[in-house]
């Protein structure tokens, strides 16, 4: 939604197939760093919550990382708060500003491989936004990524604190997040794992859920050398080693798309350039810290600043 915006506003004719009928990703938790607010201004007003700190519960240490901005920068928003929106309504609004913007945006129509060989005659470049199991990845002959699996749902009761809470498993963690009016509770670990952890530590902690949705989270960077067509966001496995995070990655792919547009390898370049030292130093850092914290936890300090962005 955020690329057919801003491609609309260039004055180019872009059109959007959305295979569900009505816009919006329910499962997710909707917590971005603030440098949301430079790319989309107008989802200041989603905020429903501010987050600070995260605490990390290891079984015989707790780690409290704050959140700085990058590199020390005092930038309009920075990376020193996380805010909490509900991902429905942010998907919404940019779709608004895509529409007003000239977007056309075609709902109830899910895009097949047989597709893309009409598309290829009808549109001069595609753009795979489709999702984990992307069809466009698949027709490009890319490789499938690894899959985690995200389960979420939420306890009726007002929390504003502005710190969230999570506990590592392995390959994945257990998240407690004050969303003001409600608190969520979610787990991202493997796929065949992740329900009965998430079952294990509700019943421990005696909590009953509501609304209850689920994901698949690709985990596998990979970009296409094909001149016309290319992919972004969840489709080119773009999410965050250790949260599984996605949006502020893919808006930050997006603004690289849009420097380099339409010149498709040059986009590839600057993607790779860009994300893959991050997602190597990110993959890194969690298995550092995750082999200290269950297996020698007094070696972590109890306190810590870092930048926040390439964490959630």
């Amino acid at each position: 939604m955020y690329l057919a915006w801003k491609l609309a506003e260039r004055g180019e004719e872009v059109v959007v197939f959305e295979k569900k009928p009505k816009i919006g990703k329910q499962a997710c938790s909707g917590l971005f760093s603030e440098r949301i607010l430079e790319f989309i201004p107008e989802s200041q007003k989603l905020i429903q919550n501010q987050i600070s700190s995260v605490l990390i519960h290891f079984p015989k240490r707790t780690v409290k990382v704050e959140f700085s901005n990058p590199k020390g920068e005092q930038v309009p928003y920075g990376a020193g708060k996380f805010l909490v929106m509900s991902h429905f309504e942010l998907d919404n609004l940019v779709a608004n500003l895509a529409e007003n913007s000239g977007a056309k945006i075609i709902l109830n129509r899910n895009v097949s491989r047989r597709d893309l060989d009409i598309f290829r005659n009808g549109f001069d470049r595609i753009i795979g936004c489709d999702g984990p199991n992307s069809v466009i990845r698949q027709n490009l002959g890319l490789p499938d990524p690894n899959y985690r699996l995200a389960i979420q749902g939420f306890v009726p009761k007002s929390d504003s604190s502005d710190f969230v809470e999570t506990w590592p498993v392995q390959q994945g963690f257990i998240w407690k997040i004050p969303r003001g009016k409600e608190i969520e509770y979610g787990i991202i670990a493997k796929p065949k794992e992740a329900k009965e952890l998430f079952e294990d530590f509700l019943k421990k902690n005696n909590l009953q859920l509501e609304r209850i949705e689920s994901a698949v989270v690709p985990q596998g960077f990979s970009m296409s050398s094909n001149p016309k067509i290319t992919l972004c966001g969840d489709a080119a496995g773009l999410t965050k080693p250790w949260s599984g995070g996605g949006v502020v990655w893919g808006l930050l792919a997006a603004e690289l798309f849009l420097k380099s547009f339409p010149d498709f390898i040059k986009y590839k370049n600057m993607m790779e350039k860009f994300f893959l030292p991050k997602i190597t130093i990110s993959r890194i850092a969690t298995k550092i810290v995750y082999f200290f914290g269950f297996n020698i936890p007094w070696i972590l300090p109890k306190s810590v600043k870092i930048e926040g962005d390439f964490l959630f």
